[in-house]
């Protein structure tokens, strides 16, 4: 057992000398005598002293109560988690196009991010012992979460990306750089990006050859991903009057760059243009950027302050009642 606020501890060497000063003070006289002769002789007579058992009740509640403050816990042992040493940086593009319908889900035709989510969770929940982050961007880039083990947060805000959180284009370069950030002063073994996209650079301060510069001068690797099929997909757009209608759009992903940049920090361009070759290439990243286990050991603890508030309040609430019943004293 260990107390999480011992502090609180101290408090106990205080109750000694508030029980002698108690007892210094003594009880208040309940009945008064004209002479001491008339009870000298009950005063020889051995009786139950029920005021000291009513102190004692006090002073234990007293007593259960600052250890309960002192926040007692209980240790269940040592609990071992791995730790592979990969921190891995996703960054997802957001532009309106990833609302195309070329790709399929479960059999039905489906956007393009919603795919992205589906297979993106499925890489995460193969990697449980990755710390793992995510970068969103459109027009620019902003955070859903930093590199994290609680993976079951990290999908939960996986889950809830959706288009249109901010203006419409598609910052690759900005993307990187965003995600270079969030790794360069990380102590891994191995930092990896790996960004989606189903675009071209058309937005940001920063060009994706620069931050891929960048990337390669702290170890970074980048691997990117173009999402989507090749000519024309299907778009959902609404007209004047509020009606959804699907219509053909060109598809424009800019390979060239994504390649380029991605040899430029050794890592791989990979394009995927329906649902199985994203998931493959998940895969193939997957096992890619393997590392040797290494050895995390916490203790966990489970508070017990309940054990001793409780009782605590129970002597308190004993000696209240005993002293407004059977031990109540005359007035």
């Amino acid at each position: 057992m260990r107390f999480s606020d011992p502090e609180w501890l101290w408090l106990l060497l205080l109750l000694p000398l508030l029980a002698l000063w108690r007892g210094r003070q003594g009880i208040a006289t309940a009945v008064e005598y004209s002479s001491a002769d008339l009870v000298r002789e009950a005063s020889r007579i051995r009786a139950f002293r029920p005021g000291r058992l009513l102190l004692a009740f006090w002073f234990l509640g007293l007593a259960c109560w600052i250890v309960g403050m002192a926040r007692p816990q209980i240790g269940h042992g040592r609990t071992e988690i791995q730790a592979s040493g990969i921190d891995i940086v996703l960054a997802l593009d957001l532009s309106g196009s990833m609302a195309s319908l070329d790709l399929k889900l479960d059999g039905q035709p489906a956007s393009r991010l919603e795919v992205v989510k589906s297979v993106t969770s499925k890489f995460i929940e193969a990697r449980p012992n990755d710390r793992i982050g995510i970068i969103a961007f459109a027009g620019r880039p902003y955070l859903v979460s930093p590199l994290t083990l609680d993976h079951g947060w990290l999908l939960t805000n996986l889950e809830r990306l959706k288009l249109g959180f901010i203006e419409d284009s598609t910052a690759i370069g900005s993307a990187v750089a965003a995600s270079v950030n969030r790794l360069r002063e990380q102590k891994s073994k191995s930092k990896i990006i790996i960004l989606l996209t189903d675009g071209m650079n058309n937005a940001g301060k920063i060009m994706p050859q620069t931050a891929a510069d960048v990337a390669k001068t702290l170890g970074i690797k980048l691997y990117t991903i173009g999402v989507g099929v090749r000519g024309e997909a299907p778009m959902p757009v609404e007209d004047a009057f509020g009606r959804k209608h699907l219509e053909m759009i060109k598809v424009d992903v800019d390979e060239e760059t994504l390649k380029k940049i991605a040899e430029t920090t050794g890592g791989q361009f990979y394009r995927a243009t329906d649902t199985d070759s994203l998931r493959e290439i998940y895969g193939q990243i997957d096992k890619l950027e393997k590392s040797v286990n290494t050895m995390k050991t916490f203790e966990s603890y489970e508070e017990k302050t309940a054990w001793f508030l409780v009782p605590g309040l129970a002597f308190v609430m004993m000696e209240t009642l005993l002293a407004q019943t059977r031990f109540r004293r005359l007035p």
